[in-house]
């Protein structure tokens, strides 16, 4: 089977600090993929390669086996590859709507839309709720309330909801429980499921080893600026999984 994205060494530098060296990347259609790996490993510049937010000094992308090259993240979601950052990247005092249609609001069709650039507010609050329902979280009432009164798991499930409505072929998750409570990972956990069972694949970056080994079909090991090796978490521990990010443990031949 072919990978869904897949990066070819990849190297980027700020300076003279390396911090994507000769690094190898796959994502399988439809799978979610754990990128692991300690504080400075690269897994941020890694990921930033992926979304379109740096470009590598050297390596290559391909996207459905197609060479790509993206000039920024508005050029990578045109090619259908949406992330939700950790901080959110959400306006507190617009609505959930506003914020589902964020850099892509519609028009009204005709004269209002094209000529006095009106934007169709009833027809991105009907889409947003049919997204929001369709992935179970229409506990929000309001589509219309402003999103600085939704609760951390709340807000996390419209970012995830949006990237999902509109990611065509890859959703990237930076860290998506990092700052909310037991519940509420909880129900963003199943909304990872959920997606993945809409057949996207997920790129999930995350400290959480449980979470990791909860949710991940695979697991990429990121260490000193490349890919250490990939394991299947049905194979090991957290416990190997920390070795291996930390140096403790070699890969094993095979991995």
């Amino acid at each position: 089977m072919e990978p869904i994205l897949k990066g070819r060494n990849l190297v980027k530098r700020y300076g003279r600090v390396t911090a994507l060296d000769q690094c190898d990347f796959d994502l399988y259609p439809g799978e979610i993929l754990a990128v692991i790996g300690d504080n400075g490993a690269g897994k941020s510049t890694l990921i930033k390669a992926l979304s379109g937010a740096v470009t590598p000094d050297e390596g290559e992308l391909y996207l459905n086996g197609q060479r790509v090259s993206f000039a920024s993240p508005i050029d990578a979601r045109r090619h259908g590859i949406e992330t939700v950052y950790q901080t959110l990247a959400m306006s507190p005092a617009l609505s959930i709507a506003d914020n589902m249609f964020m850099g892509r609001e519609l028009r009204k069709p005709g004269f209002a839309g094209k000529w006095l650039r009106q934007l169709d507010h009833d027809r991105m609050a009907r889409i947003a709720r049919e997204k929001l329902t369709e992935l179970g979280l229409m506990t929000i009432q309001n589509i219309n309330q402003p999103v600085e009164t939704l609760s951390g798991g709340q807000r996390q499930g419209v970012a995830v909801a949006r990237a999902a409505a509109f990611g065509s072929k890859v959703v990237i998750m930076d860290e998506p429980t990092a700052a909310l409570g037991v519940k509420e990972s909880r129900k963003v956990l199943e909304l990872i499921l959920d997606v993945k069972a809409r057949g996207l694949p997920i790129i999930l970056i995350s400290h959480n080893m449980p979470h990791v080994f909860e949710v991940a079909d695979r697991i990429h090991v990121h260490r000193l600026g490349r890919r250490l090796c990939v394991i299947d978490p049905k194979d090991y521990d957290m416990s190997d999984a920390v070795a291996l990010m930390t140096g403790a443990r070699q890969p094993d031949k095979a991995a």
